[in-house]
């Protein structure tokens, strides 16, 4: 298993400068490439990765100073990222690459072979030892070696190539499931908990003032760079503490469950509502439920997700029966069929713990398919009738 361990490092400044080079020279390969790709597709041909990493060959003799940047960093911003960007455009999952600018999302991708790492120091190629925060915790071959800067604090991403894996015996843990919300991060099937920082409403007041004081600034002066940096720490204090809860809480769901239920949701979708846009953005949802089918993965732990149409909060978690209404600002869920009066979040986290039960009960223990589900699933004229059957409990 690839594991990746993401490392805040301590360079004097020599390295500091030494660092800003060779994001410079990273995203000079970067931009001269993708400028060959783009004049060569207005003339109704697609040049290979490896032609245009040949063409930069050729064009980088003409400016002296490349001869002394590390020639891996240009290597693998064509073949790595810019291939990357052209394979997702060719395949629709993404736009037409764009140029890199600088100052933003500094990064570069060095000789992974000529690394080594001892204790809390790594070695690079050309620069040599360089202080590390923390030592590294997976064991293994390196596969991948970046160095990026994030505000005003550089960092070292190392892939590693684990022999082992976390899976354990989780037989003796519950099946959970998770309803995820933006006043409450997390609620689970039990009546966990786990809530949410909310950490950009925190800080808005702060970065409103911050940037206030950069408009006022000279751009591109000295004190204007100054205060620039200052709003990008603000930014990265927000992002740490919403980074953070998420971590917490998933480790936690993770150590405690056997499989687990999830919603599926659709997050470009629900950004559309401007009056909810900011504050699912600063929950992050979509992010949290990544980290939790990662480290269940990692694990072994079995994640179901429920289908895209079920209403997971609509629907009654002891009797299945649906309502046709039901508005955000009521909390408690009333059932009119059975007289259950129930948290909304955890009625939710039920029905999706109930679903995540059945998709086990279907299957066998190498995950392969021992009884046939009901046709009526599957039918868009049985999809109704399904939805008012009881829920395995």
């Amino acid at each position: 298993m690839l594991k990746t361990h993401k490392i805040a490092l301590a360079p004097n400044t020599k390295q500091r400068a030494w660092f800003a080079q060779q994001c410079g020279y990273a995203r000079f390969a970067y931009n001269h490439a993708l400028s060959d790709f783009k004049s060569a597709l207005e003339n109704d041909e697609f040049l290979s990765t490896s032609k245009l990493n040949e063409r930069f060959n050729v064009a980088k003799k003409a400016f002296a100073w490349t001869k002394a940047q590390d020639q891996v960093v240009a290597n693998k911003s064509i073949f790595v990222n810019l291939s990357a960007a052209i394979a997702n455009w060719v395949g629709k999952r993404a736009k037409f690459p764009k140029f890199k600018k600088r100052g933003k999302k500094d990064a570069f991708t060095t000789n992974n072979q000529s690394v080594r790492v001892e204790g809390k120091r790594i070695r690079l190629p050309k620069i040599g030892w360089i202080k590390m925060l923390e030592e590294l915790r997976f064991i293994g071959k390196f596969i991948k070696v970046t160095i990026s800067r994030t505000a005003h604090r550089w960092f070292v991403s190392i892939t590693v190539d684990t022999e082992d894996t976390e899976a354990v015996d989780a037989s003796t843990h519950p099946v959970i499931g998770i309803d995820v919300g933006i006043n409450t991060l997390a609620t689970l099937s039990d009546g966990t908990k786990y809530d949410n920082p909310r950490p950009l409403k925190r800080y808005e007041r702060k970065l409103k003032r911050e940037q206030r004081r950069l408009s006022r600034k000279v751009r591109k002066s000295n004190n204007w760079y100054k205060q620039k940096y200052k709003i990008a720490g603000v930014h990265y204090r927000i992002a740490c503490i919403r980074n953070d809860a998420h971590h917490k809480a998933t480790t936690d769901i993770v150590n405690n469950a056997s499989a687990i239920g999830i919603e599926t949701l659709k997050i470009t979708n629900m950004l559309k509502n401007k009056k909810l846009a900011k504050a699912l953005s600063d929950s992050a949802l979509g992010e949290f439920l990544s980290k939790l089918r990662t480290k269940s993965e990692a694990r072994g732990i079995p994640v179901t997700e429920a289908s895209h149409f079920y209403a997971s909060s609509k629907t009654c978690s002891s009797c299945g029966h649906r309502k046709k209404d039901l508005t955000l600002s009521e909390r408690t869920y009333q059932c009119s069929a059975c007289g259950i009066s129930i948290d909304r979040d955890v009625n939710a986290a039920r029905n999706l713990r109930n679903v995540a039960v059945g998709h086990t009960e279907t299957q066998n223990a190498c995950g392969v398919q021992v009884r046939p589900q009901s046709e009526a699933r599957d039918t868009e004229a049985g999809k109704a009738v399904w939805q008012q059957q009881p829920l395995p409990i």
